[in-house]
C-alpha cells in the first residue's frame, strides 16, 4: 500500500520494480477517477440533463426546421455514447492495472491536456459564442471536471514515470 501511495507522486523516486509498479498503477486509478466522474455526469444527463439538452436542442430547432424531429433521437445517443465512453475507460483501466503499459498513460495523458485546453478555451470563448442559455453547462460540471482532468494529469505523468521504469526493471531482469 505504502508503494502505492508514493507513486502516485509523479515526482518520488523509484528505486525497486514494486515502485514502478505501483506508479504504473497510479494512472489506472486516474483512469477510475475518470469513471466515476463520467458516471456521475452520465446520470445527470439521464435526470435533469437530458431536459437541458432537449431544450437547447429546441432552441436550435426553432432556428433550424430540419433538426426539430431530431431532439428525442440526439439526447439519447449523446447519453449512449457518453456510457460507451465509460465502459471504455472501465476496460482500459483494468488492464493498466492487471497489465501496466506505457501506451495506455500516455494516450490518457494526450486525452487529458486536450481536455483541459478545450474546456478552457471554452470558458475564455463563452461571451463570445451565441449559445444561448439553454445551452450552457453547470458550473459544478465545469469546475469538478476541470479539478478531475488536473489530479489525472499528474496520476498518469506518474504512471508514465512508473510505466518506464517498470519496463527497465524488466529488461535489465532479461539480461
Amino acid at each position: 500500500m505504502t508503494d502505492l501511495v508514493k507513486g502516485m507522486n509523479p515526482a518520488a523516486a523509484i528505486t525497486k520494480a514494486g515502485e514502478a509498479k505501483a506508479a504504473a498503477r497510479a494512472s489506472a486509478i486516474a483512469i477510475f477517477l475518470g469513471v466515476i466522474w463520467g458516471i456521475i455526469v452520465l446520470v445527470w444527463m439521464m435526470g435533469p440533463g437530458a431536459a437541458v439538452m432537449e431544450a437547447a436542442m429546441a432552441e436550435t430547432a426553432a432556428q433550424s426546421p430540419e433538426a426539430a424531429g431530431m431532439t428525442g433521437m440526439m439526447t439519447g445517443a449523446a447519453i449512449g455514447i457518453a456510457g460507451f465512453m465509460v465502459v471504455i475507460q472501465l476496460v482500459l483501466g483494468l488492464v493498466q492495472w492487471f497489465k501496466p503499459n506505457i501506451v495506455i498513460p500516455i494516450l490518457f495523458t494526450v486525452l487529458v491536456v486536450y481536455g483541459l485546453g478545450s474546456t478552457a478555451l471554452t470558458m475564455v470563448m463563452a461571451d463570445q459564442m451565441d449559445l444561448g442559455a439553454a445551452a450552457a453547462t453547470p458550473a459544478w460540471q465545469i469546475w469538478g471536471g476541470l479539478a478531475v482532468m488536473v489530479v489525472q494529469l499528474l496520476l498518469h505523468i506518474a504512471g508514465i514515470r512508473g510505466a518506464s521504469a517498470l519496463g527497465k526493471f524488466r529488461d535489465a531482469q532479461a539480461y
